[in-house]
């Protein structure tokens, strides 16, 4: 196994909605399907960024990091894969071969004992989360809790003030695409990406985000990529040792895997020389799988 992690958040930062695609008119990657949910394609990358990914499988451990539950991961089928290792319920479950870490589960629930319990924040948010704007509202594996809105009707001050609050309780928030999120302080991807590299004795970390809940990765790897897009860039967040992308949408991703692949090859002596620039690149776009 190698011994170069790489981290990844996987929404907006790898994949992409059709939604997010963020294309510009004249814009026509051939785009590849990676998820389906209820009987339809929901999530792409390009042809591309599916190529970079099997590649970079040889030259790197790549490990998905997200804030999806495990049932939302496995509907994720990303190119090279099957992982050995992924990072769910941003970070509060690890997956080694597709079955829950009960060692890392333990550990996690020490923690969350540091923050407001769950119960107390479920609660604030059925009393606060207007059905005007709040299409659904779920609590995450026991971890977290998130609601899926309509940005354009929710208040413009309710942001701020269920931060303010949530901050008093030892929790976050994060608004990503029509989902608000409620996470725990010491609920994090970083912890659980420390966790494997230590299990691999990684050699160096590399990461990718693109939201407020991926700071905590971007700033505890060795170096790592953020999208020209999201929460990250909305807030000018940047760190040395962390890059940003030129592009948007789903060409940030390709452009992502791009990163990853070269850096990787610079600390795997095993990789072949320039072996990315074998992999094809074909504009005219396919209708996706």
């Amino acid at each position: 196994m190698s011994r170069v992690l790489v981290a990844s958040d996987l929404d907006r930062t790898l994949i992409y909605s059709e939604a997010a695609l963020a294309l510009a008119t004249g814009e026509r990657p051939r785009l590849i399907c990676v998820e389906h949910y209820l009987g339809r394609e929901a999530s792409f990358m390009t042809e591309r960024a599916g190529e970079l990914a099997r590649h970079l499988s040889g030259v790197a451990t790549v490990m998905p990091t997200t804030t999806r539950t495990p049932e939302q991961l496995h509907r994720v089928t990303l190119p090279g894969g099957p992982q050995r290792f992924a990072v769910a319920a941003n970070g509060g479950i690890l997956l080694v071969d597709g079955q829950v870490d009960a060692a890392w589960s333990t550990q996690v629930r020490r923690r969350l004992a540091e923050a407001a319990p769950l119960d107390e924040v479920w609660a604030y948010l059925g009393r606060v989360c207007d059905q005007a704007w709040t299409t659904k509202l779920r609590n995450a594996e026991d971890l977290f809790c998130y609601a899926v809105i309509d940005r354009i009707r929710m208040p413009t001050e309710f942001l701020t003030q269920t931060t303010e609050w949530a901050v008093r309780r030892g929790w976050g928030t994060s608004l990503q695409g029509r989902k608000l999120y409620w996470v725990p302080k010491t609920l994090t991807k970083a912890a659980a990406v420390r966790e494997v590299a230590r299990r691999i004795d990684a050699a160096i970390v590399l990461a990718a985000g693109d939201s407020l809940l991926d700071i905590d990765l971007l700033e505890s790897a060795d170096l790592g990529v953020h999208p020209r897009h999201g929460e990250l860039f909305d807030t000018d967040w940047s760190a040395p040792h962390v890059t940003r992308t030129s592009e948007t949408g789903v060409l940030a991703g390709e452009a992502i895997l791009e990163w990853f692949a070269a850096t990787a090859q610079k600390y795997d002596p095993t990789a072949p020389a320039d072996s990315t620039s074998t992999i094809s690149h074909d504009p005219e776009r396919r209708l996706p799988c």
